[in-house]
């Protein structure tokens, strides 16, 4: 059975600031893989979260399998550093998002 985690990602030393988000180096096989996971159903909701971070909502059965899953962005740590990974219980709001979509 998965669940919903809620990943935080942050620039990297190879970030390039004041750099747009699509002139980053590598930026269109990171947006592929992206694509190709949320069009799986494993990223269910993502993107960037303020100026340094982003924020991604994913579905998976562990956080093995989303750190393993992240660890295939060609953009890696030096890029999007991993900040943490935490279960999500949706309480309030879209509750379809959740597994089984109560």
């Amino acid at each position: 059975m998965t669940q919903l985690f809620a990943v935080l990602r942050a620039h990297g030393p190879a970030w390039k600031h004041g750099r747009p988000l699509e002139a980053q180096e590598g930026w269109l096989a990171h947006a592929a893989l992206m694509d190709a996971m949320a069009a799986e159903g494993f990223i269910v909701l993502g993107g960037p979260l303020g100026a340094d971070e982003a924020l991604l909502i994913i579905r998976a059965k562990d956080e093995g399998e989303v750190r393993a899953k992240l660890r295939a962005d060609p953009w890696g740590e030096e890029m999007l550093k991993l900040s943490w990974i935490a279960p999500w219980t949706i309480r309030l709001g879209q509750t379809n998002l959740a597994p089984g979509g109560r």
